[in-house]
């Protein structure tokens, strides 16, 4: 065997080489044509023949690779032989054979653990390729939609064409929302995407989750909201009107309801105040029904594109005569050639009510400074930010501020700034608030 006699093997190998070369060589000088044809026939196989020897270790490596790659994980080298080279060669190609043999079982676990996860989670998840070949989708999704199995997104067609554009139109790191209809029920979706890349190749991933049961607890809290807030607002309006009603009857009745036929002149003088009382509090109770019905039926935003440097300078205008002393405001635009779509009129009126509530929160503060700031964020969305470094908004009043007829001003309707969320909803946008008390309050809006 090869194996067994190695060296001596190579010896034999390189002797013969030898002689067949001298054996050439001599035959050359006596011009032996015929026996230097075979001399040269015998040298040339005998070369092919050692290298074929010495390599044999490569062509086993070859082997090693050719079968991990074919995850063959039988291949084992023979490790009882002679040569001490070839036993140390034969033991370290085992070795790390069954180390990847190792490695890939506990792949094909975790494999077959993450599947199982994605299986049983309660959102759905798709990934899809740039042709819109679905590579993976779990049981909720199919489930959420009703339809399986699902291999291309042309196939939401059939659930709902809306469906369809969606997905097709959907962007890495993109959020939507989307209403879908069935013989069943309607479920509200929320769906964000995620790019990520397998074997040098993006594809889009994509988690669908049923936002039902978010939506009615929140619209529920929103509920809870309002009616406490018009009934404080209604009570409070309704509570004096009871009171003076009540004043004024006494002085039209005596005991076993005996209505008296004069009155005195202090007496007539106490109803007529009270009447009056009467009237303005029904008087203000209209007004707060008005602003309500006025807040239910906000037109809709007539949209057009708007230079930012020039909606600047048109809100600057306006807010000249509420600017007060010792409060400075800086009106920042990061990127150049800024546009927006906008409702002109709604988006102005609704940076006039931002920066006035940040001239209130500044009074009797030193060094106040409000940043209005215009560009576009890390997702590529623009928006403009209205920031101050006022007291900020306690942490219980976060979730109240944006509550229609909320406020904690001793005059005001309370519908500035839910008006304002509605106004940029309407945009197809966000209103967002942070605030870190005695540092920063900022409102941002995102379009």
């Amino acid at each position: 065997m090869a194996s067994r006699n190695f060296y001596i093997q190579l010896i034999v190998r390189v002797l013969l080489l030898t002689a067949t070369a001298l054996g050439l060589a001599f035959t050359a000088v006596k011009t032996w044509y015929l026996l230097l044809f075979f001399s040269i026939v015998a040298l040339a196989g005998q070369v092919y023949d050692l290298i074929r020897f010495i390599n044999s270790t490569n062509r086993k490596i070859a082997y090693f690779f050719d079968a991990i790659k074919n995850e063959d994980f039988t291949l084992r080298f023979p490790e009882r032989v002679t040569i001490k080279s070839f036993k140390e060669l034969n033991q370290s190609l085992n070795r790390v054979n069954g180390l990847i043999q190792e490695v890939h079982l506990q792949l094909q676990v975790r494999e077959k653990y993450y599947q199982e996860i994605l299986k049983q989670a309660n959102i759905g998840i798709m990934t899809f390729n740039e042709k819109g070949h679905i590579l993976f989708s779990n049981p909720t999704l199919e489930k959420l939609f009703n339809y399986s199995p699902l291999n291309h997104i042309k196939q939401l067609r059939q659930i709902d064409p809306k469906l369809h554009q969606v997905f097709e139109s959907f962007r890495p790191f993109e959020r939507k929302l989307f209403q879908l209809t069935n013989e069943r029920e309607q479920i509200h979706l929320a769906l964000k995407s995620t790019q990520v890349v397998l074997d040098e190749k993006p594809l889009l991933l994509v988690v669908v989750q049923d936002i039902n049961e978010e939506l009615d607890e929140k619209e529920t809290e929103s509920w809870i909201r309002l009616i406490r807030v018009l009934t404080h607002e209604i009570m409070n309006t309704i509570t004096p009107i009871t009171s003076i009603s009540e004043s004024i009857l006494k002085y039209y009745y005596k005991g076993n309801d005996e209505i008296v036929e004069q009155l005195d002149k202090d007496k007539i003088k106490s109803a007529a105040r009270g009447l009056e009382v009467i009237k303005n509090q029904g008087n203000d109770l209209m007004g707060f029904v008005q602003s309500y019905r006025s807040f239910l039926n906000f037109p809709k935003p007539d949209k057009k594109i708007v230079d930012a440097k020039k909606l600047f300078e048109k809100v600057q205008v306006l807010m000249q005569l509420d600017l007060e002393d010792g409060i400075e405001i800086k009106w920042i635009q990061l990127s150049e050639n800024l546009e927006f779509f906008i409702d002109e009129k709604q988006l102005t009126q609704v940076l006039i009510n931002l920066v006035k509530n940040a001239i209130h929160s500044l009074e009797n503060q030193p060094s106040g400074l409000i940043e209005v700031i215009a560009g576009i964020n890390a997702k590529n969305r623009k928006y403009i930010a209205i920031k101050d470094n006022g007291p900020g908004i306690p942490e219980d009043m976060m979730d109240e501020i944006f509550v229609p007829f909320f406020t904690t001003k001793e005059k005001g309707t309370g519908v500035g700034l839910s008006l304002s969320r509605q106004i940029i909803q309407l945009h197809g946008g966000s209103l967002k608030l942070y605030s870190e008390p005695n540092v920063e309050t900022t409102f941002t809006l995102t379009f």
